[in-house]
């Protein structure tokens, strides 16, 4: 993955709000990933048209915080979600 590459969530994954608990989360196959703040904000930016880098610059804005540290955020929790088979990416 770099900062060019396109995240997008793979057939039979999807966001969703859990009522009984009460919180958003990353449903895949087999698998339930409770979503805190952050892990929201990432994920309503993962649309499949969007780079890291273009999410990245949008959450630096939306939370007036450093580009780069928000980048090697965001890499790192996406790199997280594709070694779970949650992500993945399409390549520039």
């Amino acid at each position: 993955m770099t900062p060019q590459s396109v995240p997008y969530l793979p057939r039979g994954v999807r966001c969703a709000h859990d009522r009984v608990r009460g919180v958003p989360v990353l449903l895949g196959p087999e698998r339930v990933l409770m979503l805190d703040q952050i892990g929201t904000e990432v994920l309503s930016r993962v649309t499949g048209t969007q780079s890291v880098r273009a999410i990245s610059e949008d959450l630096a804005r939306t939370f007036a915080a450093p580009r780069d540290q928000i980048e090697t955020d965001v890499m790192e929790y996406l790199g997280d979600l594709a070694e779970k088979r949650l992500v993945e990416f399409k390549h520039a």
